[in-house]
């Protein structure tokens, strides 16, 4: 059985209401929740009715895959988010800053990139690291398991459904992204990239 983690940024945030981030996390465990009794309901399921039209196992499958991204998504975002007094906002450094530098051309223009793939998202907006192709990118994912890219690892989960800022922003998605990228822990983006990236 998974466990639901904990996080020390379920609380309030700069400019991220601690009700917003204690209602976010309810949505957390309900993705553990459910990708635990997928896998239940997988233990007992006929594996010869599979069907692409329509079967037991094509629907456990394609809704696992659904909830066990809710989960890893989330944890990425919860992960990242640093709480007063830690801190967040400022931006990388070491590698990580030349690297976005690097495919970017500047940190700022990374930011730009990255709020209008957030703005233009329905769910999600990701910085992922492509092995295959040696860079970062930024990409769209509209619910938790579309345009999913292979040999690509989420460093920083930008979640964009609404339930992420309507409470504090109402429909100002904009406000909320600038608030987000205040709250980036960049220690922990830094390290995730450099334990990828290691020779």
């Amino acid at each position: 059985m998974y466990e639901a983690k904990k996080f020390s940024s379920i609380k309030e945030l700069n400019g991220i209401s601690e009700r917003t981030m204690t209602e976010h996390y309810k949505l957390y465990e309900s993705y553990v929740k459910k990708f635990n009794e997928i896998e239940e309901k997988l233990k007992t399921v006929d594996l010869d009715s599979g069907n692409p039209t329509y079967s037991d196992i094509r629907s456990l499958k394609v809704e696992l895959a659904f909830a066990l991204n809710g989960v890893r998504n989330h944890e990425v975002y919860f992960g990242h988010l640093a709480s007063p007094p830690a801190g967040g906002g400022g931006q990388p450094s070491g590698k990580l800053l030349e690297q976005i530098e690097k495919d970017f051309g500047s940190f700022k223009s990374w930011q730009k990139d990255m709020k209008a793939t957030g703005m233009g998202a329905r769910g999600w907006a990701w910085l992922v690291w492509d092995s295959t192709l040696g860079r970062l990118i930024n990409l769209i994912g509209d619910t938790q398991s579309t345009y999913l890219v292979w040999n690509c690892t989420p460093l920083v989960a930008l979640d964009v459904y609404e339930h992420a800022y309507f409470i504090d922003y109402g429909i100002m998605r904009r406000d909320y992204i600038d608030k987000f990228f205040e709250n980036l822990d960049w220690s922990v983006i830094e390290k995730r990239f450099n334990d990828i990236t290691k020779d």
